[in-house]
């Protein structure tokens, strides 16, 4: 049986702490991201570039974050969903499976959200794979619309018998679109709750993986100080079986 271990992370820029007193996280989530020990992990809120930052942290990365995330071997894809004063910031993707294409939509509901889809195919054990990261809004009446371009785009993009990973931070804390994902083939873990936010002390369900033509096996979130130190959100790290007879 083939096995593909994916996670889906919100990094919270690499950044934690506000003003001053702010403090620089992405070099320990450098050694998360391995820790995760993932084929394939998902990235909401990572930076291309950030000059205010840049200027604030002496050990800033040279690198765009999705890059210098990578451990070695991987792949690094990222796409920007805001541009702001000061930079940029979307989400990603880290494989350890090759990169055959990856695409990018606007999922912007209003001015004040600047929102993306970032899809990628994968060849996994000789399998294509689809693999969507999403960060959705803060707006119930959002992710509702941003679920309906989710289905659309899927009927548009993806061939109807081909695995399929959606992954990323939903900010549904009233858990409301498990019906509509289920509507549309998309299963996560049947009667496992996983909350991940905050951080420090986790109550909200809202990072999450669903899966298409793939068998979900295990799944949890990692706790603990050193996880919530790094970021405002946890990460949710699952396994499924892949049907090498998939196409």
């Amino acid at each position: 049986m083939n096995v593909l271990r994916v996670a889906t992370y919100n990094i919270h820029k690499g950044v934690q702490g506000f003003g001053p007193n702010r403090r620089l996280e992405i070099h320990n989530l450098v050694h998360a991201v391995e820790q995760l020990d993932a084929d394939i992990v998902c990235l909401q809120e990572v930076r291309k570039q950030h000059l205010r930052e840049q200027k604030h942290f002496a050990r800033w990365p040279e690198l765009p974050q999705a890059e210098f995330l990578a451990p070695e071997g991987y792949e690094s894809v990222y796409r920007t969903n805001a541009v702001t004063r000061h930079g940029e910031h979307g989400n990603a993707l880290l494989s350890r499976w090759p990169v055959m294409a990856h695409q990018h939509e606007n999922m912007s509901d209003h001015r004040f959200e600047q929102r993306g889809l970032l899809h990628v195919s994968l060849q996994v054990h000789g399998v294509g794979v689809h693999v969507i990261v999403v960060h959705l809004g803060l707006v119930p009446a959002s992710r509702k619309r941003q679920m309906a371009q989710i289905e659309r785009f899927i009927e548009r993009e993806i061939p109807h018998d081909a695995p399929m990973v959606v992954a990323g931070d939903f900010n549904d804390w009233g858990e409301k679109l498990h019906r509509p994902m289920h509507d549309i083939g998309l299963q996560t873990f049947e009667g496992l709750r996983l909350p991940t936010f905050p951080s420090r002390a986790p109550v909200l369900y809202m990072d999450r993986i669903y899966v298409r033509g793939l068998t979900p096996m295990t799944a949890y979130v990692p706790r603990g100080r050193i996880w919530w130190r790094m970021s405002d959100h946890l990460p949710v790290i699952a396994e499924f079986a892949v049907d090498a007879a998939a196409s």
